[in-house]
């Protein structure tokens, strides 16, 4: 019987004649490795041209008109409110700020604050270069009269490098002045004081006001006026000296007042209650005096007084 043929087929390379045989995938990748390690890109470089006087008169303007958004904004708020603007759409001007721009009473009034600040600061020429660039630089100031105004931002550009200083620091140097300029306070409950302004924002409208101490603070004294309390610094007091008997008929002033005045008065009514809410005497003349029955008769909210 034939045995069947043992020969096994040798297996057949598909690699033709001339050809390399493949690497292994191991010198693959070191040779991947070597080759990044010494790849060199060549960059060409490119060459960015200098701004012309021209440009840079133009970077210098913008930039100017970046840092001085504030400033015109609270001008021109400021315009719209002793002009009196609004009045053809709205009958207060913290309603029209609030309709037209969003702004409440507090931020309007920043506004027009700052930019009373930073055109204090435009009168010392050391500052034509460095003026404040946000309103919050300039709001610590608000509180201090002009020449204190100066005085503080000079100091607070000094500190921050001859840079414009960061509102931070404004505070920290205003802070430590109304520490040291403190008065120990004087006043009694039921003493009459006329309010002094002395260019605090806080206190626009209050100038000459006469008004009655409420309440004795470290340094400051809640005090009542013809249209509401307030707190005011001793700083921006001055007592009129008035005899007990005298502070009694001006509180007794104050509470008639008081009762007349509301938000919804009419503007001739409101100013007749702010003249005799600015009074520098103790009593009424004659004609002050038939003026406000007049008034207690037809605007008092308290009825039990028609008696």
């Amino acid at each position: 019987m034939q045995k069947p043929s043992s020969k096994r087929n040798k297996p057949t390379s598909t690699v033709s004649a001339g050809s390399e045989l493949p690497v292994s995938k191991t010198k693959q990748d070191i040779s991947s490795q070597n080759n990044q390690d010494v790849v060199i890109i060549d960059v060409s470089a490119i060459e960015v041209p200098e701004l012309t006087e021209q440009e840079q008169s133009d970077r210098l303007h913008l930039e100017r008109k970046v840092e001085r958004a504030f400033f015109e904004a609270g001008k021109a708020l400021s315009e719209l409110r002793d002009r009196r603007l609004y009045r053809s759409t709205h009958s207060t001007f913290e309603e029209y700020c609030k309709d037209r721009f969003g702004y409440n009473r507090s931020r309007s009034y920043q506004l027009i604050d700052a930019a009373i600040v930073v055109d204090n600061l435009h009168k010392c020429p050391q500052f034509v270069d460095i003026l404040p660039t946000a309103e919050g630089q300039v709001r610590p100031l608000t509180k201090l009269e002009t020449e204190q105004q100066q005085q503080v931002w000079q100091a607070a550009v000094e500190k921050a490098g001859g840079k414009v200083p960061s509102g931070r620091i404004v505070k920290d140097i205003v802070q430590r002045i109304i520490e040291r300029t403190q008065v120990p306070n004087t006043y009694q409950i039921g003493e009459v004081c006329q309010i002094l302004a002395k260019e605090n924002p806080e206190l626009r409208g209050r100038g000459g006001c006469w008004a009655i101490v409420t309440q004795v603070n470290d340094f400051s004294c809640t005090v009542r006026t013809w249209d509401g309390e307030l707190t005011v610094g001793v700083q921006h007091l001055k007592s009129y000296e008035y005899l007990p008997q005298e502070c009694e008929q001006m509180q007794s002033l104050c509470d008639r007042l008081a009762r007349i005045y509301s938000d919804s008065l009419e503007e001739t009514v409101r100013n007749l209650l702010q003249s005799l809410g600015k009074l520098n005497r103790p009593y009424l003349t004659a004609v002050e005096e038939k003026l406000l029955n007049v008034l207690e008769s037809e605007y008092r909210k308290d009825s039990s007084l028609n008696d």
